[in-house]
């Protein structure tokens, strides 16, 4: 699966309260103001549109059921709806004040053919600017100007010109380590949301954690990648996973409070944070599937920045 990770850097125009996690109010401000660029129609829903297949706005933000995922396969996950087929990377730091002047940066990752979107965005994200992000946009607050993207390390947008991109990544699942693995130590670095028997999770358990992990990649792959699925041994790595102990934890839930502009109220947008390492004689073989995690994320919520991980993995 073809993955570009780009790099916007904004300044401020005016001040800007922003909340402490930054996720949603930046998915929430890029899918109007993309809405409001690439809507030709003008309609309140996109479920009837006729221009739904070609629409930069309906194929990143309203996503429907999932067509290429086959139910008559037992050895896997399957997910109801596509996975959006980006994923945001909010600022790390807890600012909630901004002065006109002050820089402001995210991160966004495309993944598959919304690679092609990416002039679409790039404008979004201007027009954004022109909108105002954050309490009080609706008084001239928040408001900003895009002044650069990064692709990687190479400047692809100076301000006023989107040059050409550098090819995507190509992310697939690496070889496992020849070393055995006998120590991974994971680092939530965003609220972790994962569900069971439909219920939020406050513990993470190694299969828990493998669990999300298959369920990412196969839907990832079996909707955005050039190859299909691809071929593991999903069942037998659930009950492997399960031998793997926990030999120490941070762990906590991490509360997050988001206004839903389709609901009309404020919501709480929970998961788990901190630092939990796991042991075992060898954990080689999960490593790929962590990794490919470390780009894509984990759980629920990717597309607010949810779920980013870290592994540290230790050889013997």
């Amino acid at each position: 699966m073809q993955a570009g990770t780009y790099h916007f850097s904004c300044r401020f125009t005016s001040l800007a309260i922003l909340p402490v996690f930054k996720g949603s109010t930046l998915r929430g401000g890029l899918g109007h103001a993309l809405r409001r660029i690439a809507c030709a129609l003008r309609r309140q829903e996109c479920a009837g549109c006729l221009l739904r297949e070609s629409c930069a706005y309906a194929f990143l933000f309203e996503v429907t059921q999932n067509p290429k995922q086959d139910s008559s396969t037992e050895n896997r996950p399957i997910t109801a709806q596509r996975p959006h087929p980006y994923i945001l990377i909010p600022p790390d730091d807890e600012t909630r004040t901004y002065q006109a002047g002050d820089l402001f940066s995210f991160g966004l990752i495309l993944l598959g053919p919304a690679i092609h979107y990416l002039p679409h965005l790039v404008f979004a994200v201007q027009e954004m600017g022109k909108t105002g992000l954050g309490k009080g946009n609706k008084n001239g607050d928040g408001c900003f100007q895009l002044e650069a993207v990064h692709q990687t390390d190479t400047l692809i947008f100076d301000g006023h010109t989107l040059n050409s991109s550098l090819p995507p990544r190509e992310l697939a699942l690496d070889p496992a380590p020849a070393a055995k693995i006998t120590k991974v130590i994971l680092t939530c670095l965003t609220p972790l949301r994962l569900k069971r028997d439909n219920q939020l999770q406050n513990g993470l358990a190694f299969h828990l954690l493998i669990r999300a992990a298959l369920r990412r990649i196969s839907s990832l792959e079996s909707t955005y990648g050039g190859h299909g699925e691809p071929v593991l041994d999903y069942k037998g790595l659930v009950a492997r996973a399960a031998a793997v102990a926990i030999t120490s934890s941070s762990c906590r839930w991490t509360d997050i409070e988001r206004y839903s502009n389709r609901q009309h109220t404020a919501m709480l947008m929970g998961g788990i944070t901190g630092t939990i390492t796991y042991q075992a004689e060898d954990l080689s073989e999960f490593i790929p599937l962590l990794r490919y995690c470390e780009t894509v994320h984990l759980g629920k919520q990717t597309s607010f920045g949810l779920g980013r991980i870290r592994i540290e993995a230790e050889a013997v």
